[in-house]
This record gives structure tokens, sequence and C-alpha cells, in this order.
């Protein structure tokens, strides 16, 4: 597989229409998908005849992207052939760029992952730093796997700011110090030829949420909470961006409430933004922490803010209850306008439990029309601090596996 796109879809199948409906991605957009495996099925699935489906199936096998293993048996009795994806075809790099922390990754062209890392990692020490420090971890990472460069298909990232998703370019963050206008995958271009994408780091993590643990939901809302706010929406199985890729920033909307309600605070507070009032100047862990310290308690994170409540503070409790209130508003009017079936709450503020999550159901089920929550399931992360590597992984396999895409490599 060499004739791969810098840009693609976003869901298997997401734009099949840019593709032959019939022709070799097509094809394995089924096989992929699991809706069929064998010859029978995708001759049923397409319409094709067998001769033009074993011509499909040919060039799937000496491109690369599919193997075939003994399957069950024909009506005749031999056994039946079923194709599956190719995961050893090469592997993927992944990271998910945290403020503070990242955790990278390698994986199989399933988004199996075959190893992973943490690391303490300050990402307002610049983009070249920080990068660096990414590319060394996905050295290591290719050595633990006894892999090479050479086998590497494509890279994912996300990272804490807006990202211009059709060129990887971030574009003014709030918090990321010297990265305003860099192009993310230009610094992997001398080392790594494949393509390389970078997204919100919530929008990945929100598919890595939905592929991995809600795949029969087509619609799934993604709300992390923590240092800062942030969402991403999975509408249709695949990532709303917006007509720029700035979807998704409900942490500096104005929050839905009459101020004053933190501590002795006068006026609504400043947000890390510049604007005053956002929800994350009230419900993020960076603004807990400001409240706590104004308190007399000792914190200097949102995890220690956790901590506090975990361990029965009553005032961290209260906040981090109103924190979710205040957060609740804002999903409430999310619900309202895209009626998901499942909204996930992730990020480290997620782990206070209850008091969180108490709060949101709360308001979300008050404001929000009946219909809208009739079935709605409002839920912690399954994945926790995994999302990002998986929905990265997920982001690649989608543009590898285009439908036009594996057209154009097989043609």
């Amino acid at each position: 597989m060499t004739d791969m796109p810098t840009i693609a879809g976003t869901g298997p199948g997401a734009a099949a229409a840019a593709a032959s409906p019939t022709g070799p991605g097509a094809v394995l957009d089924l096989i992929r998908s699991g809706r069929a495996t064998t010859r029978a099925q995708i001759m049923r699935e397409t319409g094709l005849s067998r001769s033009t489906v074993a011509q499909r199936l040919e060039a799937l096998l000496a491109a690369g992207y599919v193997v075939e293993t003994a399957g069950g048996e024909s009506p005749r009795g031999r056994p039946a052939g079923t194709f599956v994806l190719n995961r050893d075809a090469g592997v993927l790099l992944v990271a998910d760029v945290g403020v503070s922390h990242s955790r990278m990754a390698v994986t199989d062209m399933a988004a199996g992952v075959l190893a992973e890392r943490t690391a303490d990692l300050d990402v307002t020490l610049g983009p070249d730093k920080v990068l660096g420090k990414v590319g060394k971890q996905f050295e290591d990472l290719l050595v633990a796997v006894g892999r090479g460069r050479q086998d590497v298909r494509g890279g994912g990232l996300g990272i804490p700011g807006p990202v211009e998703f059709a060129t990887g370019r971030v574009v003014s963050p709030p918090i990321m110090t010297g990265w305003d206008g860099y192009r993310v995958p230009d610094f992997f271009a001398g080392t790594l030829d494949c393509p390389i994408l970078v997204d919100n780091d919530v929008n990945v993590m929100s598919l890595g949420e939905h592929r991995t643990c809600w795949p029969g939901h087509p619609h799934v809302i993604f709300v992390k909470a923590g240092t800062g706010i942030g969402s991403g929406y999975v509408l249709g199985g695949s990532v709303h961006r917006g007509a720029q890729g700035a979807a998704g920033d409900v942490g500096h909307i104005p929050a839905p409430i009459t101020p004053p309600v933190t501590g002795p605070h006068s006026e609504p507070p400043r947000c890390r933004c510049g604007n005053t009032g956002c929800v994350e100047a009230y419900a993020g862990g960076w603004a807990l922490v400001r409240d706590l310290r104004e308190l007399g308690l000792e914190v200097s994170s949102s995890r220690d803010a956790v901590s506090l409540v975990r361990s029965g503070n009553l005032e961290a409790q209260r906040l981090v209850r109103r924190a979710g209130r205040i957060l609740g508003q804002a999903v409430a009017d999310m619900v309202s306008l895209l009626n998901p079936s499942v909204v996930v709450i992730g990020g480290d503020l997620v782990h206070a439990g209850e008091h969180l999550l108490a709060g949101i159901r709360e308001v979300v089920y008050r404001r929000s029309p009946p219909l809208a929550t009739r079935d709605l399931q409002i839920v912690p992360s399954e994945l926790n601090d995994r999302a990002g590597i998986l929905g990265a992984a997920h982001m690649v396999t989608d543009a590898l596996y285009h439908p036009a895409a594996v057209d154009r490599t097989v043609a």
C-alpha cells in the first residue's frame, strides 16, 4: 500500500460517493466493517458477478489490504474463504498530546495497540521541543515492536488546541505558547514518508470512544472535563468538525448562569482565553483549583481537586457538583440541538464520580426536550486516558482505507 492520501473521510464508507460504489474500495469497506467477509456475502451486498468479485478480491490481496482465512463451509460442503483486514501490512504511530502529559503508541493497521508509553510533557515548551520528544518516543516504540520507519503507513496526533484539520495547522491556541500557525505534519516530513493527520484532542477522543465503546450508536457526544473543557461530536458515524475545524469549543461559550457564584468574586471570572464568564472559567479543573485555593486548601492541579473529592472534603464535593450543574447546562443545549443517543464524560474530573455526573444529569434531564432525553445515556468514559491514542489510530485508518484512496492504489 503506497498510494496513500493526505486527507480523507472520517468514517468507514464516509465518502464512498467519491469512489466507485462497486470498486475495490467499496469491497474493502464491506470487509472492514464486517458486513460482508465471504465471496457470497460480497456478491449479495454489491450485486456483482462471481468473476468480478474474484477480481476485486484478487486486487485487494495483491495490494496487501486483506488476507484470506479459512472460514466455515460453503453450501456444498467446501471450506468458505473469509476475508479480513491485513492487520500486519504496516504500523501506525499515534499520540495524544496533553497540556502537561502525553501518551504515544504504535498500532497495527486495525488500530490495535502494539505498544504504548506515557511521558510528562509541558505543551508550553513549544512545538519543536514537544514534537521532538514525541518523535523520540515514536522511535523507541518502533524498536520495541521490531519495526522500522519503512513500516509506518501513517501517523495521527491529537493536540489541546484548535486545529485546521485539512492542513494540520494550529490556529490561535489559548494555552499553547508558540504554536500559533504551526503546521504539525511538517515536523515529521523529513523522517516519516507517510500521511500525518492532526486534530483537536477532544475530536480524536470522541472518535476513540465511539469506535471502541459505542460503535452501534451513530450519534455520540464526548465532553472532556479536565484542566479545560471541550467537546467532540460524532454525528452519523463521523467526526463533525464544522467549516474550519472549530466545532466543539464549548468551554469558551458564556456560562448560562447569573454571577456571582465563585467565591468572593463580584464579577464573572476571567477565563484563560481572555474573555470573562466562560463555562471553563467556572467548571474547568484550573478554575476549581483557583476556588479551592481561595478556601485555603492546598491544591495545584485538577487531579488534586479530584483527590480532595474522593477523600470526602465537603467543599471540594460542593464545588465539583456545582461545576457539573454549570457544565450540564451547556450539555443540555448540545443535547437539544444535536439529539445524541450517548453523552460520554471524560477527563480528570470524571474521576470525581457521581458528584460531577449527578450535576450534569440533573440539569440535562430537566432542561432538554423529553424526546431528546427519552433514551439518552450520560456515562463516564470507559477508555479514560487511552481514548486519544485509539481515536488517533482510527482517524488514520479511516484516511488510508477511504474507498477512493483504495481505488487509486489498486488501479
